[in-house]
């Protein structure tokens, strides 16, 4: 929970016709991605794929990079590349 008691963004909350609803993708879409690697969803003890709103936010910037035209590998490369990015920038304090 946060400090003014909403989720944090890393919560899982919304199911996956909520998660298409709220990112604008198709719910095969979504399976699409998780079967690719691009996002992994947490589950329930039944098997419910459950997303957070980093999640979303995910695949947001996923439909922002196919719509110009990226295809599923370079789309995944990316999004690796932004992440070791931003843990680069966060390790090394920035340049001076």
């Amino acid at each position: 929970m946060t400090a003014d008691g909403r989720p944090g963004p890393d919560r899982a909350l919304y199911t996956i016709s909520v998660a298409a609803d709220l990112a604008g993708i198709a719910p095969q879409s979504l399976r699409l991605y998780e079967q690719r690697g691009l996002l992994s969803p947490a589950r329930t003890d039944g098997g419910t794929r459950l997303y957070s709103d980093n999640d979303i936010a995910r695949l947001r910037r996923i439909a922002e990079l196919a719509e110009e035209g990226v295809n599923l590998a370079g789309i995944a490369r990316i999004l690796d590349l932004q992440e070791e990015n931003t843990r680069l920038r966060g390790a090394g304090g920035g340049a001076g």
